[in-house]
């Protein structure tokens, strides 16, 4: 059933119309208050016609199952609900109503692990009970998501910077290295392969600050700094991505990477690229070849090893020479 934004403007004008007892409305008129509510709430002006006033109050007799009078005069006949109180607006949710929002609300249930929105599970909690959804079927979407990752429980307070322009002390500690205090102006937060990451501007000792990225389940502690906030103009991190793979950014050059592809593999390629660059040079019947333009890195490096078995570097040379290396090194230590 029609539930676009035109649907709902004739419904509730209809609505409107069976709920006044001071008026006789017949089809024209109906059709004629719809058209003039599209013009005047949607800028529509090529109305609708009686066929379509004819379905839809066959579709809200469906879906809200209303009240509705048909009351002959003569050869014509006008429409109005059993009784003046009565609205759609006043109803409970209907039984497909009720279904997209049971769904709304397992796909909502997704975020109950992050931080930043705690104050989710009172309000769902809330809806739940008032529409009576606990006993609600098993759920049919998943997402992917750690909710034991460390370093979650700031994402809030982090996420909270960013929006007010509040520069950070950062505790941070990277693999097998001592832990290090930083000055830190957060911009952005970005997920990959699971993982969250922040990036900002950070102050070095003696140095103009800089761009860099942390893994949020490498902070140690934060806490807000006096310092007074640089503000990002400069970077626009929608752009900032579109030349790599993850979100290791290096102050390198695109380079043109071929690959030759097993077409066992390739209908998965293709509906997932690899890239957003990603395009067909040519294809028989055992490969397809396609090419990527992209800054090589080590995501995109371990994105290729991941199909190894079913893919050819062609180019550039210095990438399938590291492969190589990579696979030697990985078979030595699996022998």
């Amino acid at each position: 059933m029609p539930t676009n934004k035109q649907a709902q403007i004739r419904y509730q004008t209809l609505d409107r119309c069976f709920s006044n007892f001071g008026r006789r409305y017949y089809i024209e008129d109906l059709m004629q208050e719809c058209n003039k509510a599209l013009f005047f709430q949607a800028g529509i002006e090529k109305g609708v016609q009686i066929r379509q006033i004819r379905q839809d109050i066959s579709d809200m007799e469906t879906i809200w199952d209303i009240p509705l009078c048909r009351r002959r005069e003569g050869k014509k006949v006008y429409y109005h609900y059993n009784t003046s109180s009565y609205s759609i607006n006043n109803q409970l949710l209907n039984e497909m109503e009720v279904n997209q929002l049971k769904e709304t609300i397992y796909m909502l249930n997704r975020f109950k692990g992050m931080p930043q929105f705690t104050w989710m599970e009172e309000i769902l909690a809330r809806i739940e009970n008032d529409f009576n959804l606990r006993q609600t079927p098993k759920n049919i979407v998943a997402f992917e998501q750690n909710p034991y990752l460390k370093g979650l429980n700031l994402f809030s307070d982090i996420f909270n910077a960013i929006v007010n322009k509040q520069t950070l002390t950062i505790v941070y500690q990277r693999f097998f290295k001592e832990k290090k205090q930083y000055i830190f102006h957060p911009y952005f937060l970005k997920q990959y392969n699971n993982r969250w990451f922040l990036f900002g501007l950070c102050h070095f000792s003696k140095q103009e600050p800089s761009l860099i990225i942390l893994a949020l389940d490498r902070i140690e502690k934060i806490s807000y700094s006096n310092e007074p906030y640089i503000e990002n103009n400069d970077i626009n991190f929608d752009e900032y991505f579109e030349d790599v793979i993850g979100v290791s950014v290096y102050n390198k050059q695109l380079e043109k990477v071929v690959l030759e592809i097993d077409n066992v593999l390739f209908p998965y390629v293709h509906t997932k690229p690899l890239h957003g660059s990603q395009k067909i040079k040519s294809q028989n019947e055992e490969t397809t070849t396609i090419e990527l333009s992209l800054i090589i890195n080590y995501e995109a490096e371990n994105l290729f090893l991941s199909y190894i078995d079913k893919i050819k570097i062609v180019s550039p040379i210095h990438l399938r020479e590291k492969m190589l290396i990579r696979l030697k090194e990985a078979m030595k230590k699996n022998q």
